[in-house]
């Protein structure tokens, strides 16, 4: 089903014009001259037509295009003109409603033509219509005033009309150059967050390796130089071998690094893995001595099937923070498994956090303490790290002076 192209103010325009005609006619039946059968047909024809087109406007119909209901509109206006006193008749007060329509669904060629066909056919209709006492010139001279003023009004209605579409093509540009303006904002923050997102992630890198990296040198130079008893050899020896296989998992991090979005958190890669082993390790790797460790695993044996990856970078981070600001304090690290959560917590003798710092500090690029002015990637890399595996952390000050990073991981059972 078509709508008519017709506005809805035009049908309602049409049909209040026929009305007031037929008002007329009633209130002055002078204006008929004698031809009140003729008239009286002709209005109620013309008022069925306006609202027969108005319930098809508001309906949705297609009846007639809107140029030929508007031409259609000035053949019965031009007849009403000569029924009704031709050079006297009030119906062409209508006529510049016929020249309106046409130049604005027209345009002003099509406006100025329909107001000389109008002007001309009014002449015709003044010339033959007229009762006999008007003079001839008379009729003629109503019909050239009405042929110009209707000329004259095509040509006003056609230039504003032509005013309004530039307006419109305007705004149109305008708003296109907007779009396309917010289209390159849009790509430009987005190509600047992925920049962003890849030097994170070689930050993020450089950051980690940095342990792992130290550790294996000292190591090394100790084996070289042959200054370790048997018994540390073989402890160097393994420590060395869980090194290499760290670093091996972080390269695979950052060959996903390579091959995605640059997220500096890599994909998963799960395995099950012992909690002690696991305790034993971030221990290990964030260079706690052995008269400061304090691991703690329950139930006794525990394994769960995690990213151990991630998760020793995790706590090999909060393990580091707590032993450097802990002095020569014990440093505490319990692992829980229970009901597919694991529970970490690392707990030191430090100073602590300032009051409301609890948040500000795992925000990238925040150190606090002895560490202010450094890059301050560790607690924003566990912050990230946690919020990939779906987990909670949060930092809270200890009883007795000290802080508790405690952790909840939703974990599958191995």
């Amino acid at each position: 089903m078509e709508h008519s192209g017709e506005d809805r103010p035009a049908v309602v325009i049409r049909v209040v014009a026929v009305a007031a005609v037929g008002l007329a006619l009633l209130l002055g039946p002078q204006l008929a001259r004698g031809l009140v059968a003729p008239l009286t047909a002709l209005v109620v024809a013309a008022f069925a037509y306006a609202v027969l087109l108005a319930v098809a406007e508001f309906r949705g119909w297609r009846l007639l295009p809107p140029r030929v209901a508007t031409a259609f509109d000035g053949v019965l206006v031009l007849v009403a003109c000569g029924l009704t006193g031709g050079a006297e008749s009030i119906m062409v007060a209508l006529l510049p409603l016929i020249v309106i329509a046409a130049s604005v669904r027209g345009g002003a060629v099509v406006g100025r033509l329909a107001a000389v066909v109008a002007g001309a056919g009014f002449t015709v209709g003044s010339v033959l219509g007229s009762d006999a006492e008007v003079p001839l010139a008379d009729r003629w001279l109503a019909g050239a005033w009405w042929t110009g003023f209707l000329v004259a009004a095509a040509v006003l209605v056609g230039a504003l009309v032509q005013m309004l579409e530039r307006q419109l093509a305007a705004a149109a540009a305008a708003r296109s150059e907007h779009e396309a303006f917010l289209e390159e904002r849009d790509l430009r923050a987005r190509l600047l967050a992925a920049q962003q997102a890849r030097l994170d992630g070689v930050r993020v890198v450089l950051h980690e390796f940095r342990t792992p990296v130290a550790s294996l040198t000292a190591l090394s130079a100790d084996l070289a130089a042959d200054r370790l008893p048997e018994p540390s050899r073989a402890v160097a020896t393994r420590l060395l071998a869980e090194h290499a296989v760290h670093l091996r998992d972080m390269l695979d991090g950052l060959a996903d690094v390579a091959v995605t979005d640059g997220s500096p958190i890599g994909r998963v890669r799960a395995r099950v893995v012992a909690l002690s082993e696991l305790a034993d390790a971030v221990l290990d790797a964030a260079g706690v001595a052995a008269a400061r460790r304090r691991p703690s695993v329950a139930p006794e044996g525990a394994a769960v099937r995690c990213d151990p990856q991630r998760l020793r970078r995790v706590l090999t981070n909060l393990v580091e923070n707590a032993a450097r600001h802990s002095g020569d304090a014990p440093v505490e690290l319990d692992l829980r498994h229970a009901d597919g959560v694991l529970v970490a917590e690392v707990r030191d003798r430090g100073p602590g956090l300032p009051p409301g710092q609890e948040g500000v500090v795992t925000a990238k690029g925040v150190a606090l303490g002895e560490r202010r002015g450094t890059a301050g990637l560790g607690l924003w890399i566990v912050e990230a790290l946690v919020a990939a595996m779906d987990g909670e952390l949060s930092l809270e000050p200890r009883d007795g002076g000290g802080l508790v990073a405690h952790l909840e991981l939703p974990l599958p059972a191995p």
